[in-house]
């Protein structure tokens, strides 16, 4: 079903009209307002008992006459017509003429597209096992050379789910500076390392020119054959072909799996090889819990959807420009930065899918940190600064460590006594000690964190970005921004261009002329 534009404006009049009230007050109001404003999502746990998260958005400005008026935003906007089209693998993506097959890879949408992935899938799990029984030999290191989402997703699945213990050490390098690529040299024996090379295209200027040095690295430790310790990740296998690659190493994924969506494809290479094929299975598992609900779920009980009309009521009717994310747990330290990539990169566009100029912000900068750190970092801004910026709060009621419990109960006291905190203020007769308060927070709290929750919490945030693309109008899955300063950069390394002042001054200062 098309927009329809003045369907959208009436909701957006009526969210206009809605009297802001303090969140106290809303309480006051509502003895069952927790009830009504959070929701539990579950998946298959260990030993046949259910897993899950508890979200609650009690603590934000969002009524019941506001979630009315949202709903109607989201069928003015074709909300459920373009879930289905992203499910069945119709074009969501116009400006490059694709689907959009993520959620394929873990097992949902379109049957076709399901059945290639769980072919893929099998391919890369024959390949991981192989080398597990030491078909590759001694494996004990993997280098992962990518950038953007080839990179930020595995970085983030493997720190939060190898704590423990790591059957294959990986080391994640996207940075093209060097001495990222030889902080990860340092760390590997070359005759046990194995390179992963991670791109789209195969020709990622940064990945690429990694990849070669990688190869250079392990020529000079002595290692016979170099080429032969690569594994391939792509959506251009033939070009992995033609760089030197054996195609029994080369894991190909769809062009329709977007880099930031792709962690779910043979991307994902590396976080099986770290915890083996069982248990990234269970990761899959638990995006694919997040799908069925997003598929089955309607309004404001469909919890991304939920979490995008608060997005959109703080973004677009309350004038935040960013929003904050602090997990309260050291295993999800990387989850602020994936999160950043995924939103602003999906999100931040200045037209609709139309190509018709944006009637209001775009998405706003995600941004955050680990607690309790943060708490000694930026929250004096949270509680006694200028802007208003609300918040999401990440936890876990497992502790991750083997400490006294004390580790952990202070922890998740910490987190709860913020989300309080930031909302009840505090009235102190002193100017400079007084706190507003009123100022909002939603918090996910998972049971615990293993491969099946993480999966479940990126899923989640996938469908919320989704749903906001659909509630602003743009399409989330190009992301042409990104390619002027490529444009650029390939200009001053063949000499081209014309630059302002500015930059001919910088680019001969920098001995680049």
């Amino acid at each position: 079903m098309p927009i329809k534009p003045a369907h959208s404006a009436e909701a957006w009049e009526r969210l206009r009209a809605i009297e802001t009230r303090p969140v106290q007050t809303l309480f006051e109001a509502d003895a069952r307002r927790f009830e009504a404003m959070s929701v539990r999502l579950e998946w298959p746990g260990v030993q046949g008992e259910r897993a899950g998260m508890l979200i609650d958005w009690s603590k934000t400005h969002l009524t019941s006459e506001a979630l009315d008026a949202f709903e109607t935003l989201a069928k003015a906007r074709g909300f459920a017509e373009a879930r289905t089209a992203l499910f069945q693998g119709g074009i969501v993506n116009p400006s490059e003429g694709r689907a959009a097959t993520h959620a394929a890879m873990r097992g949902s949408g379109d049957p076709a597209a399901v059945e290639e992935a769980e072919a893929l899938l099998a391919r890369m799990g024959l390949l991981v096992d192989a080398i597990h029984e030491g078909a590759m030999g001694d494996v004990r290191h993997l280098i992962h050379i990518g950038i953007g989402g080839s990179a930020l997703g595995p970085a983030l699945a493997v720190d939060a789910l190898t704590r423990d213990l790591a059957r294959v050490d990986v080391h994640v390098v996207s940075n093209i500076d060097g001495l990222a690529l030889e902080a990860a040299f340092a760390a590997c024996d070359p005759a046990k390392t194995l390179i992963a090379v991670a791109s789209k295209t195969f020709t990622t200027i940064e990945t690429m020119t990694n990849a070669a040095s990688a190869l250079d690295w392990l020529a000079r430790e002595g290692v016979d054959d170099p080429s032969g310790r690569v594994v391939a990740l792509t959506a251009s296998p033939e070009r992995a072909v033609e760089w030197g690659v054996d195609e029994t190493r080369i894991l190909p994924f769809p062009t329709s799996v977007g880099g930031r969506y792709s962690i779910w494809s043979s991307i994902g290479f590396p976080i099986a090889l770290a915890i083996g094929m069982e248990e990234f299975r269970e990761f899959l598992g638990g995006a694919h819990a997040i799908d069925s609900h997003f598929v089955a779920s309607e309004g404001r009980r469909n919890g991304p959807l939920m979490a995008a009309f608060a997005d959109q009521y703080y973004a677009q009717l309350r004038g935040c420009q960013t929003r904050a994310v602090f997990a309260y747990d050291e295993r999800l330290a990387l989850f602020p930065d994936y999160l950043q990539q995924l939103e602003m990169e999906s999100n931040g566009k200045r037209v609709t899918a139309s190509g018709e100029p944006l009637d209001g912000p775009s998405a706003p900068i995600t941004w955050g940190g680990v607690g309790t750190d943060a708490q000694h970092a930026v929250f004096q801004l949270l509680h006694q600064g200028t802007h208003l910026l609300p918040v999401d709060f990440i936890a876990a009621i497992a502790p991750g460590d083997a400490l006294d419990p004390a580790h952990h109960r202070a922890l998740l006291m910490n987190c709860l006594a913020q989300g309080a905190a930031l909302m009840a203020g505090k009235s102190a007769g002193e100017a400079e000690r007084e706190y507003p308060g009123d100022r909002p927070s939603t918090m996910f709290l998972l049971d615990d964190i293993d491969a099946a929750s993480l999966g479940a919490l990126i899923a989640f945030h996938e469908h919320r970005t989704f749903a906001n693309a659909v509630l602003m109008g743009i399409n989330p899955f190009d992301q042409f921004g990104v390619e002027l300063g490529k444009t650029i950069a390939n200009q001053i390394e063949a000499g081209e261009g014309a630059f302002d002042p500015s930059t001919r001054a910088l680019i001969a200062a920098a001995g680049l002329a």
